[in-house]
């Protein structure tokens, strides 16, 4: 019995500690009416894992953060994003869009973002076209192919909501009949 009580408050601690992520959409973007600095303050994250892939050029290739697979014969170059993994504000490359860079270095590294009507402006894994089963998306100046559900990949934020509320108190003390 003592041990479960140990376990249990174990599990409310660590739960308290971990961070509320919350999907970060276009209302409270405008509610919060954040600028570019305070953007790149912002600490986002991936909903669901993103898999890119294209066909690797033939030749001598240099894979740094990728892999190369063989699917049907044929050498593929795959980037794989997992759920959860952090990412950065860099720019907007147009109004309502974010870039957002999930790696250090290259500031060519990067996937952009935006809301979705579709998905209650949702900011969504944004790609040049989607079909039923895939999309085009561009990272690292090339194309790169990944399946459709990655167009319902959402950025999260970690939004805890704080109880500082600014009030300011002012206490009548009456009025008398003089």
């Amino acid at each position: 019995m003592k041990y479960s009580i140990y376990y249990l408050l174990g599990i409310i601690l660590f739960s308290s500690c971990s961070p509320k992520l919350t999907s970060f959409n276009q209302k409270l973007y405008e509610n919060q009416n954040w600028n570019e600095e305070e953007l790149k303050k912002i600490q986002f994250y991936l909903s669901d894992n993103i898999v890119l892939r294209r066909k690797a050029e033939n030749g001598v290739t240099e894979i740094k953060n990728g892999k190369i697979k063989t699917i049907n014969g044929e050498k593929v170059e795959e980037i794989v994003f997992k759920r959860g993994t952090p990412g950065v504000y860099l720019f907007s490359p147009k109004e309502e869009r974010f870039a957002i860079s999930f790696e250090e270095g290259d500031e060519q590294k990067y996937l952009i973002f935006g809301p979705n009507p579709k998905m209650g402006n949702r900011y969504t894994l944004f790609g040049k076209e989607w079909s039923r089963n895939s999309g085009s998306v561009t990272y690292q100046e090339k194309e790169y192919y990944t399946s459709s559900e990655s167009a319902y990949t959402t950025l999260l934020v970690d939004l805890r909501r704080r109880k500082n509320i600014e009030k300011e108190t002012h206490v009548v003390k009456g009025r008398r009949l003089d």
